[in-house]
């Protein structure tokens, strides 16, 4: 079961860090950039050196698919390979594309990045579910199906988030019901340990809001961004853990796959990101298990 088996590589690590891998052409270190070596090659070696540096200790990785698909076709390869490699090196794939469709299309969509002839070697897809129900179900099937989960956007990281998400809709905020809409469409998939395939965004910057929907939705596993490079600190995410320190990964991206850039000329990049990754398993270890 795909949320069982993340929470379990995070129990083996003692580590719910996931690391974006969101690479641009100023993360990159320049040495790895020359006249005969394009972009796209140079983010391939990257890719492939933090999760080198990472898959010890770190239990997941979360592509940005938005960064590849601005390289054309040579981007969404590197993708595929990415994914891949970190699959191989024992690491759980989260592939962000936050894709969010109704009917055919969604299932379009769903095949692509779910099915089991998928060109995404991936453990779990974001998605947009503010259409509602038809356009979640197409994908919560392809994940039933294929042992895969998928984390929907419930409320998001960004300053804006509150224009819609914190409308007051009855009773409850619109994000407060579309937390409740996952908990309930997820009951028929929980796991061993209690958590369905349909997993919530919920951002660090509002804590109060993450630890009101952690104890709203107990069998929902949170994806949780904001931490680090988008002013999120250790504290704020303490409420998206459960009782027993279970239940949410924490995103960072920026902060640890381009630490190199506080420590020297990207020479040690890789182990810069390592030296990041252990500061932040330090740092969230005393809030999960608080």
């Amino acid at each position: 079961m795909s949320f069982d088996t993340l929470q379990r590589r995070i129990d083996e690590l003692q580590n719910p860090t996931v690391v974006g891998l969101d690479p641009t052409a100023a993360l990159v270190p320049p040495q790895l950039l020359s006249a005969e070596v394009t972009l796209d090659k140079a983010i391939l070696e990257y890719n492939f050196a933090l999760i080198d540096a990472l898959c010890d200790i770190v239990p997941a990785v979360k592509p940005q698919s938005a960064y590849y698909e601005a390289l054309g076709v040579v981007g969404m390869h590197v993708l595929q390979q990415t994914c891949a490699y970190a699959r191989e090196r024992g690491m759980y794939v989260i592939l962000d594309a936050k894709r969010g469709d109704i009917g055919s299309t969604a299932e379009a969509y769903a095949q692509a990045y779910l099915s089991a002839t998928s060109d995404y070697t991936v453990d779990a897809l974001t998605v947009n579910g503010y259409l509602g129900s038809d356009g979640i179900l197409p994908f919560y099937d392809a994940a039933k199906a294929n042992d895969k989960a998928i984390f929907i956007l419930v409320k998001t990281s960004n300053p804006s988030s509150g224009e819609l998400q914190d409308l007051d809709a009855g009773e409850k905020k619109v994000f407060e019901h579309m937390g409740d809409l996952l908990e309930r469409l997820g009951a028929d998939s929980r796991g061993e340990l209690g958590y369905s395939r349909l997993g919530a965004v919920v951002g660090a910057p509002y804590p109060a809001e993450l630890a009101a929907q952690r104890l709203r939705t107990p069998s929902t596993f949170f994806l949780v961004p904001g931490y680090g490079a988008q002013g999120g600190e250790a504290a704020d995410v303490a409420g998206a853990f459960d009782a027993h320190g279970h239940g949410a990964i924490v995103n960072s991206s920026r902060a640890i796959i381009g630490a190199w850039k506080k420590t020297g000329d990207g020479s040690d990049f890789a182990e810069a990101a390592r030296n990041e990754a252990l500061r932040m398993r330090g740092d969230l270890a005393i809030v999960s298990r608080s």
